[in-house]
């Protein structure tokens, strides 16, 4: 019996323990987070005489590493849609229960180890319908494209607003036009920004995150209030073998 434990013993410490420690050494997957825009509730419209707004939406990702040095950036953009007051648009709905300009497509992007993500939206009323629609059509042609960090000169430690967020990222993919340059401050409705930590979301095992922005303010005599809601939906990021 003792010569049995002891060829068990010696068995063990050989390749099985060494499988054991590789499996207990072994790296998590990386996250994949992917930002889906959910529902816009128009309380309140900016055009009281005409009784509707025409909208677009502008949103963007951008990941840093550990040390703070950007990684990548993707877009999107959403719109040109005709709203009137009251009226609640499922953005994500696709078939006939979806925006006539169709859902809002979701925009992803890898999470680094340790690093971080913010997540940015801006919401605008159009004035020159045809504009806008030239400008989302340059944001259509780079969607869900990942900028690398060359293009992308936004470090971690600038204070940036969703706005500047989004139209860096936008740059960064190569559109020419610049958001800031194209919309006014009368235009903008409203803005949100989310910043998320890898290191956090492991430790809570979160993997979605259901983010509610409230746009209220005033355009000379017109008062607006719109309610937003995106999400941020977390995966284990598929590593595919290189193709021999």
């Amino acid at each position: 019996m003792l010569s049995i434990r002891r060829s068990f013993v010696t068995w063990l410490s050989g390749p099985l323990a060494l499988s054991v420690v590789l499996l207990s050494c072994a790296p998590q997957k990386p996250l994949m987070a992917e930002l889906q825009p959910h529902s816009l509730h128009a309380n309140n419209l900016e055009e009281t005489l005409s009784q509707r707004d025409e909208l677009m939406l502008a949103y963007s990702l951008a990941s840093y590493d550990a040390e703070g040095k950007p990684v990548g950036v993707v877009n999107g953009g959403w719109g040109v849609e005709t709203v009137r007051r009251g009226q609640r648009l499922d953005l994500a709905a696709t078939g006939s229960g979806a925006p006539a300009k169709g859902p809002a497509q979701p925009i992803r992007l890898a999470l680094p180890r340790n690093g971080r993500l913010v997540a940015s939206l801006v919401l605008i009323e159009v004035d020159d319908y045809n504009r806008a629609n030239q400008f989302l059509d340059q944001i259509r042609r780079v969607h869900n494209v990942v900028a690398g960090p060359a293009a992308f000169l936004l470090t971690a430690t600038e204070v940036l607003t969703p706005l500047k967020y989004v139209a860096a990222g936008l740059a960064a993919s190569g559109i020419g036009l610049k958001l800031v340059d194209q919309f006014d401050d009368d235009d903008l409705l409203g803005q949100s920004s989310a910043d998320l930590r890898e290191a956090d979301l492991r430790a809570k095992k979160q993997r979605f995150v259901r983010i509610p922005a409230t746009f209220k303010g005033r355009n000379l005599r017109d008062v607006f209030d719109y309610q937003l809601e995106y999400d941020i939906l977390l995966r284990t990021a598929q590593i595919r073998p290189a193709r021999q």
